[in-house]
């Protein structure tokens, strides 16, 4: 049996409010309530409330001002990768052109983390490779195994960057690319990557390796602008 550990009090007051600040109900460049009126519309005690203020003071989404109303600051000009990586955790507030977005700063990392791979770690990428799925698997075992490779190639560039930056990504990239993966055609795009792929890195060609890579992402973020498409515009 498993059993969910709950949610501290604070981390229910920080995820209420970072929520109600993704959907507008706290405005950026606004004031929050009062701390009074604000532990009420949170649910949480006053001093539960200040801790999970400090917190989100800590990670860029408000600015606590001395004898000043507390700021909710513009995370969009002002934010860090605090304020990516938890944006990231709130997927249902997100539009889809963030996760297209995201999909453009892969289209810039990626040949250059793969083809860092393919001059350090080109057996642990081979490897991985060979293991790739079937044309047939579904969407759920695309999406688990397209992070995983992206996993891997961050992890052979022995630069742990390009792995931080990923896993802050991890919960949103699999669950949009599940929606990615449940068209046929995205699918058999990422099998011929894999399989392209492959043969680059046993060639230990890294200027392809960069190629592959640059030219595969860049069709990635085609493939989202038809599945944005579709999903904003249902009945046409």
């Amino acid at each position: 049996m498993h059993w969910d550990t709950p949610v501290k009090p604070a981390e229910l007051a920080e995820q209420r409010i970072i929520t109600a600040i993704l959907d507008g109900s706290f405005e950026i460049n606004s004031n929050l309530p009062a701390e009074r009126e604000l532990s009420i519309k949170v649910g949480v005690t006053r001093p539960t409330l200040r801790e999970a203020l400090q917190r989100l003071s800590r990670d860029g989404w408000i600015e606590i001002r001395q004898g000043k109303p507390t700021r909710v600051k513009d995370f969009w000009s002002e934010g860090n990768l605090n304020i990516l990586s938890s944006i990231a955790r709130y997927s249902n507030h997100l539009s889809l052109d963030f996760v297209k977005n995201l999909l453009q700063i892969r289209y810039l990392l990626c040949p250059t983390y793969a083809a860092m791979a393919a001059e350090k770690k080109p057996e642990l990428i081979i490897d991985f490779l060979n293991r790739a799925p079937s044309k047939n698997d579904p969407a759920e075992v695309y999406s688990e195994y397209d992070f995983l490779l992206h996993q891997k190639l961050t992890q052979g560039s022995e630069n742990p960057i390009f792995t931080m930056i990923l896993n802050g990504f991890k919960e949103l990239f699999t669950q949009k690319a599940i929606i990615y993966f449940e068209k046929e055609e995205p699918r058999k795009h990422s099998y011929h990557f894999y399989q392209e792929l492959l043969i680059a890195f046993k060639e230990g060609d890294f200027q392809k390796v960069f190629m592959v890579s640059q030219k595969v992402m860049a069709e990635s973020i085609l493939f989202w602008d038809d599945i944005s498409f579709e999903k904003e515009n249902p009945d046409e």
